[in-house]
């Protein structure tokens, strides 16, 4: 049987750049936010139900969905974000359940990359939980200079999510990225390795 591991983390934490080295060491590994964006493709039941909920604006002329305005309105109001995650979130799911199906049955263990793990009240579906941390005033600074907001909008986001010190004690293991990459590639190094070694 596959063991079920799910990776997360805060928004602007490091979460991906741990993915990718955990892809690069050739481990099984499915993106929810991929999967987020694979279902609600022009012409799906989501992106339809997107656009009965926030109106015609939501989605571009070409027919695919506006992501800075549906998450302009979802990041201000919190009854439209679980408005959305309750239209998205089954589909990503059901995707991620057909990701383990799919696996040859001798893989030892495969990730599911999943932000909102927590969020969703999907970590009970998982064997053991990553949670990549660093401290909430490095993660406001990354999340200021990657995606250009102000302290303001980028304090609403990290509000929307579980706060990281919560997610660090439900969690299986912790990545703590408050050092340099060579110390961050260590850590998730040895994690792979004490996986596999189970």
């Amino acid at each position: 049987m596959t063991r079920k591991i799910a990776l997360t983390g805060g928004i602007a934490t490091g979460k991906s750049y741990v993915a990718n080295r955990m892809r690069e060491a050739g481990l099984p590994i499915v993106d929810a936010d991929v999967l987020a964006r694979d279902v609600v493709t022009p012409g799906s039941p989501a992106l339809a139900a997107i656009r009965k909920r926030f109106g015609p604006d939501a989605v571009r002329r070409d027919g695919t969905m506006d992501r800075i305005r549906v998450g302009q309105i979802v990041f201000k109001d919190k009854r439209a974000r679980l408005d959305l995650e309750a239209i998205i979130h089954p589909a990503v799911i059901k995707a991620i359940n057909e990701f383990f199906d799919k696996l040859p049955k001798r893989t030892p263990f495969a990730v599911a990359d999943i932000p909102l793990v927590f969020e969703t009240g999907r970590d009970k579906d998982f064997d053991a939980i990553i949670v990549v941390a660093c401290p909430r005033e490095t993660q406001l600074q990354r999340l200021m200079e990657r995606n250009k907001l102000s302290k303001e909008d980028a304090e609403k986001r990290i509000a929307a999510q579980l706060p990281i010190d919560q997610k660090v004690k439900k969690a299986t293991y912790v990545i703590n990225n408050i050092g340099t990459f060579d110390d961050l590639n260590t850590q998730v190094d040895e994690l792979i390795a004490q996986l596999r070694a189970k």
